[in-house]
């Protein structure tokens, strides 16, 4: 299944805030910040990573289920496996 570049925009958008948050603890890592800093910065970057999978996935089930042949086209064991993966 391939994502529609045009739906992916918030999603996108989500990692690069991530990629900007992830350079954030970087830097406060080479100044010897405070760890609570740095922790609490890392939890954002991985909640905000998280949402974007779950975004993905969500999008790519919704497209298997409007394009196909209903429930019965969807790869449940694939998606289930997609979602645990997130887990």
């Amino acid at each position: 299944m391939e994502l529609d570049p045009t739906e992916m925009t918030p999603v996108i958008n989500r990692v690069k805030r991530a990629q900007g948050q992830l350079a954030g603890v970087l830097r406060l890592l080479e100044e010897g910040r405070d760890c609570e800093d740095v922790v609490t910065q890392l939890a954002a970057v991985s909640k905000a990573l998280d949402k974007a999978g779950f975004a993905i996935v969500a999008s790519g089930l919704q497209q298997c289920l409007s394009t196909g042949d209903g429930i019965d086209s969807v790869d449940v064991k694939k998606m289930e496996k997609l979602f645990l993966s997130l887990a």
